[in-house]
């Protein structure tokens, strides 16, 4: 008999679910935190929660019963992954239940923005008939930008066009022709597509990267008037720069359903003119919570049941043995799509695997879901694995081949990624040292030797005499230290390309100084994960 714990209200339809469920006995015990919800943990064999239980590592700590957590909605930042994965916890989560409740909530927030209603609302409460204050703006004709076009960006973009708006957007892992298809007009960059927009709206996950996107200095890039909504995440706008862009006139208005701080009645924001704010109500509709709370029970029935993974976050529907045999291809092709997300433009619209010698013998479908997890890793909401990355490439229109080469080329085994943007192609190939050091040996014509791990520096430079002593002294000079340097050329006095592996990511007067370099064409930093650093759905 497994038993399950629920540790946030549900809908009732899950629960009915969970009592009809054979070999499942529940019960519901809710706002539970510290050592009240460690001591409950481990009592029970699966888990249902919310985002109102916080499970970090000190309250997974110990446990020795627990094997599942589903987590009823797309966000799981509230449950410590690592820890369950390293304890043996599957942490599950239900993608797709909300996202038409979450759409819907972002435009009913841009509709009630440009039409006043809840000051309107408010002033006829208090007694006052008032048209001429609340002079409101149609949104037809008008251009909406929206940055992450993942599925509920992609609801708000038809919504939109519903309204006859034009549509304008920023999804790095989109192809030009599904765009087209969406009838989306596709910029590279945020900062690029902001002159251009009446209203914004964003539907990415925060990250170091998005954390501050819209601050002081993009919203000088907007046209006067643009209307901001934010439904995704708290801090992806700069709340103080969003008082001062209202202050001052330029922005038009803004609608928060989300705050860096939660619960939030005493930001500034709330009670100033032309904004409007709700208490994160984006999935709160019967419908939404209704579907993922059934998706929920539905994952941890199946799981006690017959022993299936459906869309797990922290581990692969595979068996351990296979990952484990596999680990050392599997971190090769993860930090070889990280490195790809990073080192081409935004706009793939095909990737091509070539496997080369013995690896071929290997499960190469397993590896190419690999890259696509780490090509995807940094721009998606939500947890990207080697269970579902094929899946998200193909839903954006990114055409994925691969093929397999029994001859082995200059090396046992490898495999090479070719990413096409524009109609322009990149490569990267690599291979493993011993059973689990990846390392580089392609980077588009250059072949080289360099580690894939730790902050590295790329920069491209004509092959001259003194490249790599005028480098070393410019960080030498700013106290960054070099761990490893590999240069590669595709044949002498034409262009090389030198990658280097720092000890600390360097500051902006270093790079700009590298930049000042006569010889130095490009230089960019590509940030991945430290050498014993590997993916949750990989393990340790």
């Amino acid at each position: 008999m497994a038993r399950i714990i629920v540790l946030d209200d549900i809908a009732q339809e899950g629960l009915d679910m969970l009592a009809a469920a054979p070999g499942i006995e529940y019960e519901v015990r809710t706002k539970l935190k510290g050592e009240a919800l460690k001591s409950a943990l481990a009592e029970f064999d699966g888990a249902i929660c919310r985002s109102g239980v916080t499970i970090m590592a000190a309250e997974l700590e110990g446990n020795k019963r627990l094997k599942a957590i589903a987590r009823a909605g797309v966000g799981t930042d509230n449950i410590d992954k690592d820890t369950a994965k390293r304890l043996g916890i599957v942490v599950m989560n239900t993608p797709t239940g909300n996202t038409l409740s979450t759409a819907e909530h972002t435009f009913t927030l841009m509709l009630a923005l440009s039409r006043r209603v809840a000051e309107a609302h408010m002033t006829l409460a208090g007694g006052k008939w008032d048209r001429k204050t609340y002079m409101g703006s149609q949104i037809a004709d008008k251009t909406l930008g929206i940055v992450g076009l993942g599925r509920i960006g992609q609801e708000v973009a038809k919504r939109a066009m519903a309204f006859q708006m034009k549509v304008l957007g920023v999804e790095p892992y989109m192809s030009k022709e599904q765009a087209t298809k969406l009838g989306v007009t596709l910029f590279d960059k945020v900062e690029d597509m902001l002159p251009h927009i009446d209203y914004l709206t964003v539907h990415t996950p925060l990250t170091p990267e998005t954390t501050g996107m819209i601050n002081a200095k993009t919203i000088e890039k907007l046209k006067p008037g643009c209307r901001l909504i934010n439904c995704a995440r708290g801090g992806i706008y700069d709340e103080a720069a969003l008082v001062e862009g209202l202050k001052s006139g330029k922005l038009g208005g803004v609608a928060l359903d989300v705050f860096v701080e939660e619960p939030n009645t005493t930001s500034p924001l709330i009670k100033m003119p032309n904004v409007l704010c709700t208490p994160h109500l984006g999935a709160s509709t019967e419908e939404a919570q209704q579907q993922v709370a059934i998706e929920a029970v539905q994952l941890l029935i199946n799981y006690f049941s017959t022993g299936e993974v459906r869309h797990a976050v922290n581990m692969a529907s595979v068996d351990p043995a296979t990952l484990q045999a596999m680990k050392g291809y599997l971190n090769l092709a993860w930090r070889l799509g990280l490195l790809m997300s990073e080192w081409q433009p935004a706009g793939a619209s095909k990737c091509h695997i070539t496997y080369r010698g013995e690896v071929t013998q290997r499960n190469t479908k397993l590896l190419t879901s690999a890259f696509c997890a780490g090509l995807l890793q940094k721009a998606l909401e939500e947890d990207v694995n080697i269970v579902n990355a094929e899946l998200l490439i193909r839903e954006r229109g990114i055409q994925l081949t691969e093929e397999s080469r029994a001859d082995m080329g200059a090396f046992s085994s490898s495999m090479s990624v070719e990413v096409t943007v524009g109609g322009q192609s990149h490569v990267a190939s690599g291979t493993l040292f011993g059973n689990n050091m990846p390392r580089l040996v392609r980077l588009d014509d250059w072949r080289l030797e360099a580690y894939i791990d730790g902050n590295l520096l790329v920069f491209t430079h004509s092959d001259v005499p003194g490249i790599i002593g005028a480098v070393g002294t410019i960080f030498g000079k700013h106290k960054v230290n070099i761990g490893q340097m590999t240069v590669g050329r595709a044949a002498p006095g034409g262009t090389a390309v030198g990658v280097l592996n720092l000890d600390s990511v360097p500051p902006k007067e270093a790079i700009d100084e590298v930049l000042a370099h006569p010889s130095i064409q490009t230089v960019r930093v590509i940030p991945m994960p430290t050498a014993d650093k590997l993916p949750a759905w990989l393990g340790w």
